[in-house]
């Protein structure tokens, strides 16, 4: 049975692909993700708030050049912020780089191109087989347009592309008001993949303190219908790679989303319930399917139930719309 796939130009042992988490986040964490058996390690994301406070603390340092050594002490940042720092990343990157047999993609989570292409070409210079921009912008202002958000995000990748040699892919998120022409924007700007799809992390509301509390869900198998959907009406429009991400939780998932046209399929959540061995979960799951069908490589089964080339996109989306409305009326007709 032939699993192995290509990303980006990589070469991937199988499509499995250990997405961003806190399972990544150690030398000895990787390694163990890379010896469960994933094709590839999306490191967990460095974040443009984390570029900002090493360049403060640069700056502080440099004005502290004629004050005594132990003032300029006092503007180092403390141990845990050097912990999760910029310099700790890049140093695990190197480390991890050097010590597993799959490629390691490094991750850069912001919304502005500030830091994004200095430290998109330093993660290379680390050892990253590629770079992930993992693009996390809400629209708060209602003055800002769709325009410009769309053109914040091909901003950040054009000048990305100019700075490193190592494949992009830009993660996304669904909220724009025609993803489709979004992901045609960035493939002809150059995006190696396109991550389908981010997910926004919403706060909730305690009824009893009365205050706004941050949440993380992890995702379920209903999650991935909206990717699934979009990744088959991308399949063959696009030269970019497609990599699913949010709802894999079983070997079903996975099947499903390479039916639909995923190069990859990304999971953490489902790691996260189940630990690091649940990627033989998926592999073998994935192995059996494939053996009781009668497909010998993952290359065979990919896109089989993407959207057709020469159908109407809309059209096809309007009668799949109309027929699960149906769906619904008979199954709820008792009611």
């Amino acid at each position: 049975m032939d699993l192995a796939t290509d990303y980006m130009g990589l070469a991937l042992r199988n499509p499995v692909v250990a997405s961003p988490s806190p399972l990544s986040q150690t030398v000895d964490g990787v390694r163990r993700l890379a010896d469960s058996g994933v094709g590839a390690v999306v490191l967990f994301s460095l974040f443009e708030e984390e570029l900002r406070r090493e360049a403060v603390a640069d700056a502080r340092l440099v004005e502290a050049g004629t004050e005594s050594f132990a003032e300029s002490l006092s503007y180092f940042p403390s141990v845990a912020e050097q912990e999760a720092g910029p310099r700790r990343y890049l140093s695990l990157l190197e480390r991890v780089a050097g010590a597993v047999d799959v490629p390691v993609v490094a991750s850069l989570n912001g919304t502005t191109v500030g830091g994004w292409v200095d430290y998109a070409r330093r993660m290379q210079e680390a050892g990253a087989a590629a770079v992930e921009l993992n693009v996390y912008y809400v629209a708060g202002d209602p003055n800002v347009s769709g325009r410009e958000v769309e053109q914040r995000h091909l901003d950040i990748l054009t000048r990305v592309k100019e700075t490193v040699s190592v494949p992009v892919a830009v993660k996304l998120s669904p909220y724009f008001s025609s993803p489709g022409e979004m992901a045609l924007r960035l493939d002809r700007a150059g995006a190696d993949a396109l991550v389908l799809f981010n997910r926004f992390l919403q706060p909730d509301i305690d009824t009893d303190t009365l205050a706004v509390v941050p949440t993380i869900d992890l995702s379920t198998p209903a999650e991935a219908r909206l990717p699934r959907t979009w990744i088959a009406l991308l399949r063959g429009r696009v030269s970019a790679a497609l990599a699913a991400t949010t709802g894999v939780e079983t070997a079903e998932d996975v099947v499903k989303y390479l039916l639909a046209g995923a190069d990859v399929v990304m999971t953490a959540s489902a790691l996260l319930r189940h630990g690091r061995d649940h990627v033989s979960t998926l592999l073998d799951g994935l192995t059996a399917w494939m053996d009781r069908k009668g497909y010998a490589s993952v290359e065979e089964i990919r896109g089989l139930l993407a959207v057709p080339a020469d159908a109407h996109e809309a059209d096809y989306q309007r009668t799949g719309y109309i027929n699960a409305i149906g769906e619904g009326k008979r199954a709820y007709s008792h009611w």
